[in-house]
């Protein structure tokens, strides 16, 4: 499979090499040949991007275990189809979004705050009234019924550094807007200088092509320097992928579907698209997908109604628009609990956020219960699974070893530092090529120090040291010779 990934950046660099270096306009049919340029940032190996060659090796995908239920979506104004939950870091304190009311007449944005992402509160904030009392965590609720302004209600602390304090959030939501003498769905826009007050950036709609009936998420790329909405757009009969970017939050691009490369077009319900918080030229991204109960022999599995069937993948990518999809497998399986089998469009749906959760952990969060027939005392929850830091995906080596080969690089620094794990006779060699694939004198295969062990950052070294900044600045590969192991990530660090 060979993807067109230009390298996102906001800087302009020269630099004389014998080969071509990765830039924005390179051509998709050159892309295979060109230089990575790592400097000192942290690089996740969850495609091809950085590796050339894998002998006797794979890239692996790794499931987030799953742990306990952190929310369940019980109180009176919430219910079976609570969904679209959102989490953000907001320094110390963490916040989750999330749409409230069951009966699809009157929906509710509503938020809740938790100190380490397990055990979650909802403060009783009195601004919306539900049932005669205020004594609720509703932060917005749309002035008509279904469809308008809180069906998924979708924010983000704005990094841009230009943003105003009293817009330090933004969000985007669906609302329903005469065009033409018809209702249409459109995007619009909210802003918040406290994620608890809201109110709306303007009357007119922020973009308008699109079907926009899930979790659209929108963020500031702290790379290329501007908005990316990611939305809801039908595309040959499947629910899919656009993206649209804007310099000002107000004046929108066109939606362009996301390229999937050769991979067979499936439903995507959402996207759960975010930048990496480790490396954020990184874009991850967590579809629920979704199948139609028409596509599946449903014989003798146990009686429910139901319109269809879910997962969740995974799915990568370095300029936010082109997406290796390496692995069709699912990322989060239904699982056992028949329930997660039913309520399609909302079981098993991925929340938009990473949050860390431990010196070497991060969650995953996802909804389950959705919606359930026929059980319908099933409440809905928030379940959460973890994974260790930049664990999505590694090149895997089995017993009998394996090698992966970077593609040439250029790198600043002194050190290298690796993610890794082996078993207890395995092990993790590096060697250090030339942009041909000639070992560097000093840094050859038989003189490296063998890495066995499992550490989230480990020095590699050889007989003379670690020492590698006589090389910064040039171009080489990386060779990693493995044995029963696991690659997660490298970086070269200043």
């Amino acid at each position: 499979m060979r993807l067109h990934y230009p390298y996102r950046t906001a800087a302009t660099f020269t630099i004389l090499l014998t080969t071509t270096l990765w830039q924005p306009a390179a051509d998709a049919a050159d892309a295979d040949t060109m230089v990575r340029r790592l400097d000192s940032r942290l690089e996740l190996l969850t495609d091809d991007w950085l590796v050339d060659r894998l002998t006797n090796a794979r890239f692996r995908l790794h499931s987030p275990m799953e742990r306990e239920a952190v929310f369940r979506f019980d109180k009176p104004w919430e219910g079976g189809l609570s969904a679209y939950v959102t989490l953000l870091r907001d320094g110390e304190r963490l916040r989750m979004y999330y749409r409230g009311g069951g009966d699809l007449v009157r929906e509710h944005t509503c938020v809740a705050e938790s100190d380490d992402g397990i055990h979650w509160t909802r403060p009783v904030l009195g601004l919306f009234e539900f049932e005669g009392s205020k004594d609720n965590n509703i932060i917005w609720t749309g002035e008509r019924k279904a469809y308008d302004e809180s069906h998924n209600f979708s924010p983000f602390i704005d990094a841009n550094p230009a943003a105003a304090p009293e817009q330090r959030y933004k969000a985007v939501t669906l609302a329903r807007r005469e065009s033409d003498g018809e209702r249409k769905n459109v995007l619009v826009g909210f802003i918040s200088g406290d994620g608890i007050h809201w109110k709306r950036l303007r009357n007119e709609p922020l973009i308008t092509t699109g079907a926009f009936d899930s979790h659209n998420v929108v963020f500031w790329d702290t790379v290329a320097e501007h908005y990316v909405c990611y939305l809801r757009q039908g595309r040959e009969g499947k629910k899919s992928v656009s993206r649209c970017t804007s310099p000002d939050f107000i004046h929108w691009s066109d939606p362009v579907p996301l390229d999937f490369g050769d991979t067979p077009l499936e439903h995507f319900y959402t996207n759960g698209i975010v930048p990496c918080f480790r490396a954020p030229h990184i874009y991850l991204g967590f579809p629920m997908r979704f199948v139609h109960p028409t596509d599946r022999n449903t014989i003798g599995l146990p009686p429910r109604k139901t319109d269809g069937f879910s997962d969740a993948v995974f799915m990568s990518s370095h300029d936010g628009l082109h997406w290796s999809r390496t692995f069709m497998e699912a990322f989060i399986r239904p699982g056992l609990d028949p329930a997660r089998w039913g309520g399609a469009h909302g079981n098993n749906t991925p929340s938009w956020g990473i949050v860390q959760t431990g010196t070497n952990e991060i969650s995953i969060y996802w909804g389950v219960n959705y919606s359930n027939y026929p059980e319908k005392n099933r409440i809905p929850e928030l379940r959460r699974g973890t994974l260790r830091l930049d664990g999505f995906v590694s090149v895997n080596a089995p017993y009998a070893g394996g090698e992966c080969v970077t593609r040439p690089l250029v790198f600043t620094g002194g050190q290298l530092i690796i993610n890794y794990s082996t078993s207890a006779v395995g092990s993790v060699q590096v060697e250090l090529q030339d942009a041909d694939g000639k070992p560097i004198p000093g840094f050859e295969l038989e003189n490296t120090v063998a890495i066995w062990g499992d550490e989230i950052e480990r020095v590699v070294t050889w007989k003379h040291g670690p020492d590698v900044s006589a090389l910064a600045g040039q171009v080489v590969r990386v060779r990693f010779v493995m044995q029963d192991a696991d690659l997660y990530s490298i970086r070269f660090r200043e």
